[in-house]
């Protein structure tokens, strides 16, 4: 099998693994990275969504082979329970999450819109987290969540 290089959470990573085999696949059952979730397996729910680049993309149907040479980040790189990211603070001060199933892909659909615009409107952070279900209805909080994080990182 060929190996597959990426950076992981920058982190350098090298996997022997199908190059054909899903990114998410790889993360969960090879990595140990399980904050992406396996949804729906056709890329349309954002739970298993991760950071390629700066656009958050559904490692589900993404083949490990397209990662190869570039920077994934999933939930475990943007903060710790020690530092968490400011979005993380804000999710939990705005108490934007319920069951938590796929609050993971958008945190990381989340930081991939503020990486891209530091200030997003309201409109913006809607249209961003627009791919991601949430069957809990969090939605609205998730937005101002989106909103004060881009707030507080403008001011810091």
């Amino acid at each position: 099998m060929p190996t597959i290089q990426f950076r992981l959470n920058g982190g350098a990573m090298a996997v022997d693994a199908d190059p054909d085999q899903t990114l998410l696949d790889v993360l969960r059952g090879r990595l140990g990275v399980t904050s992406a979730h396996f949804g729906c397996g056709a890329g349309e729910c954002g739970a298993c969504y991760v950071m390629v680049g700066d656009h958050a993309m559904a490692s589900c149907d993404m083949p490990l082979w397209s990662v190869a040479d570039k920077d994934v980040v999933t939930l475990e790189g943007l903060g710790t329970s020690e530092q968490p990211h400011m979005l993380q603070r804000a999710f939990i001060a705005e108490q934007a999450m319920q069951c938590g199933y796929c609050v993971a892909g958008i945190l990381v659909s989340a930081a991939a819109l503020l990486k891209r615009n530091p200030s997003p409107t309201e409109a913006e952070v809607r249209a961003a987290l627009d791919r991601n279900l949430c069957r809990c209805g969090s939605h609205n909080r998730m937005v101002r969540a989106v909103l004060r994080a881009a707030a507080e990182m403008a001011a810091s």
